[in-house]
């Protein structure tokens, strides 16, 4: 256990362990790390309610001190979408956190403008939201979303904001350009605050939120592998370049 590394995947909001499972067997057959992956509180087959954002900071704040406590001193993190956020989170707060990927982190999204959710022009957009994903998918993920829960997102999103300001491990981000729920204005404002001297940030063409599922699910998997096998930090760069 002293050599081995572990990795956390954490999903995003109305998403779950299946969302990742792709990305979890490449990294499990690919790198020597062992990986976890957790439902978070209200995501399950059942409809979300009486969940609150501190439960989801509690359930991977609880998931990063079990894997300290069973040997890993070295944890790579991996968020998408709201797990983003929960991974910026973890990554400010734990040390034994040594590499972030950030994959669409939602530190915006939807249409943001001066800092503020356009709702009205967000609501305009829900078209081309809906073509980018499985509509039977969609409807269903939909119906788990009460109002109230969509605040305690909301609110997750505001509070955890600093955290990038406190992060100082090797990070990477991906977004996809063709993006429609993570705007790009989210990772530039990851990729500007960030502590770290390993900070990269790769925009990928023809690519939706659905970063790892979609036509170039494969590349960035690679990307991925690439960024966390790296021995050498500088030479990340490059490496991830090519």
């Amino acid at each position: 256990m002293l050599f081995r590394k572990a990795i956390f995947i954490i999903h995003g909001f109305a998403g779950g362990v299946w969302d990742h499972q792709n990305l979890a067997n490449e990294l499990q057959m690919y790198l020597d790390f062992d990986v976890y992956m957790i439902t978070l509180p209200g995501h399950d087959k059942s409809i979300m309610t009486n969940v609150k954002r501190d439960d989801w900071v509690k359930a991977v704040e609880n998931q990063v001190e079990k894997l300290i406590a069973r040997g890993y001193n070295k944890i790579y993190v991996i968020g998408h979408s709201m797990g983003g956020v929960l991974a910026s989170h973890v990554a400010s707060k734990y040390k034994e956190v040594k590499r972030l990927v950030l994959v669409a982190p939602a530190f915006r999204y939807l249409i943001f403008k001066d800092d503020k959710l356009q709702v009205l022009g967000s609501i305009k957009e829900m078209p081309k939201i809906l073509k980018q994903y499985n509509q039977k998918d969609v409807i269903s993920r939909i119906i788990k979303m009460p109002l109230p829960v969509t605040m305690e997102f909301i609110n997750l999103v505001k509070e955890h904001t600093n955290d990038v300001k406190r992060i100082n491990c090797p990070t990477l981000i991906i977004h996809g350009n063709d993006d429609q729920i993570v705007p790009k204005t989210s990772v530039d404002y990851v990729h500007k605050n960030l502590k770290s001297d390993v900070n990269i940030l790769v925009n990928m063409d023809d690519v939706t939120h659905d970063v790892f599922n979609g036509s170039r699910g494969d590349e960035a998997i690679v990307l991925t592998i690439k960024f966390l096998r790296m021995k050498f930090y500088k030479k990340i760069k490059e490496e991830i370049n090519k």
